[in-house]
């Protein structure tokens, strides 16, 4: 008999020692000849401690229906306000059956408070996995993600990590446990480094429209590909021009020639390795998105660049035959690898860029970054009015800059006017 099997021997009979005759079942010998899974289980039942919890009580247990976690940890990265941003996601489950209202969320970095948002904050937020409506309710059963954007204050140090705190009300949960408070383990800022390169357009007017970062329909753009769910989209901006009256087209709204930024030529943002090149894809009719495509459709004719580091730059919705770059090609930073076109899922003639953690424009992580020299000569008035003006070809009611302020190594923000230099 090994030393382990007197051990649980010597036990087991000091255990059965203390039952009645009738529940003395397991003999030294049966405990030998148990699996050990058997052998704990029987010294468990029969109330038996370990020599190492002693006689302490178990730890208090606590109900959690809100389940939170961080799947993707935020990447600092400076704006084009000057700022250090902070962009995740909160996903948040309701393992509940009756309705949960969150109604609070507070966000602490390093021990410090730095967001607080109330419910009408989470309810602007707070969108239900599929779904494009936010809403501080959570159906029974439901996942819901945050959409959270930290703007630190101007000189502020960068935390090391957050810790989310999330304050709900359960429906159905027991008497006096229906308000609950979940705090999430501190989750580590990811400082990995954030790429910084050149504009890919060359010129002025242009406006950086869904571009980072709170209610744009970018950066809430959750799919779910090949089994999961990812935010490719996360940083992306769509490149529209303005004409001098500040109109995105002037003419037949149908037509892509009318549109400013139709046919401009499009520039490799870095000295890179081309690893997707699309060419073939029709230009659609501006004014309506289009139907019957398919998933590998839907970014038109299109290139994703390897930047190295683990970024790779995608550009969307060039015309058809223009694409100049094939797989396998190195490029260098201002070289035209296409031009502005209209093909894809696309209502009109607009430059898509991104920037993500692998090379496919749907199945990867969205990755912020930063463009090292650009001019924002005015703001847009925001999402709504854009929409308007691109839907009826009328101007924008600008707010001009100005002097126009010189921009260095900051991601460029949403609904603001930018010139490129050569």
């Amino acid at each position: 008999m090994t030393r382990h099997h007197r051990i649980l021997g010597k036990r087991t009979s000091a255990c059965a020692a203390r039952l009645p005759k009738s529940a003395r079942r397991i003999s030294l010998a049966s405990a030998i000849a148990m699996p050990q899974a058997i052998v704990l289980a029987a010294l468990l039942i029969c109330g038996c401690r370990s020599r190492s919890t002693g006689s302490q009580a178990p730890a208090a247990q606590a109900l959690t229906p809100m389940l939170i976690a961080v799947k993707a940890p935020p990447v600092p990265f400076v704006g084009s306000d000057g700022r250090v941003h902070l962009v995740y996601e909160l996903w948040l489950t309701n393992f509940s059956s009756g309705q949960a209202a969150v109604e609070q969320v507070q966000i602490y970095g390093d021990g410090q408070l730095i967001e607080n948002l109330d419910t009408s904050g989470v309810a602007a937020r707070l969108q239900p996995g599929g779904m494009r409506t936010a809403s501080a309710t959570m159906a029974p059963s439901a996942r819901a993600l945050l959409f959270v954007h930290i703007t630190l204050p101007a000189g502020a140090a960068i935390p090391s990590a957050l810790r989310d705190t999330v304050r709900a009300h359960f429906d159905a949960a027991p008497p006096g446990h229906r308000e609950i408070t979940e705090t999430l383990d501190a989750t580590p800022i990811d400082n990995r480094p954030v790429a910084v390169f050149g504009p890919p357009l060359r010129g002025e007017h242009y406006i950086s429209a869904d571009s980072c970062c709170d209610s744009t329909r970018h950066m809430r753009a959750a799919l779910a590909v090949d089994g999961k769910v990812y935010l490719a989209q996360r940083f992306a901006v769509d490149w529209e021009e303005l004409d001098a009256q500040n109109r995105i087209y002037a003419g037949a709204k149908t037509d892509s020639k009318s549109y400013t930024i139709y046919g401009k030529p499009v520039l490799a943002v870095a000295s890179a390795r081309v690893v997707t090149a699309i060419n073939d894809q029709p230009d659609q009719t501006p004014g309506s998105f289009p139907t019957g495509l398919t998933i590998d459709q839907a970014d038109g004719n299109a290139v994703i660049l390897d930047l190295g580091s683990g970024n790779f730059a995608m550009y969307a919705h060039m015309q058809p035959g223009s694409v100049r770059v094939s797989v396998g090609d190195r490029v260098v930073r201002g070289q035209v690898i296409g031009l502005v076109g209209n093909s894809g899922n696309s209502i009109a003639p607009h430059l898509h860029f991104q920037v993500m953690d692998e090379p496919r424009s749907l199945a990867s992580n969205g990755l912020p970054y930063e463009i090292d020299s650009y001019q924002v000569t005015a703001a847009a008035p925001g999402t709504e009015a854009f929409d308007i003006a691109e839907s009826n070809g009328t101007p924008l009611d600008l707010t001009p800059i100005s002097p126009p302020t010189r921009v260095t190594a900051a991601l460029p923000l949403d609904q603001l006017i930018i010139s490129f230099g050569d």
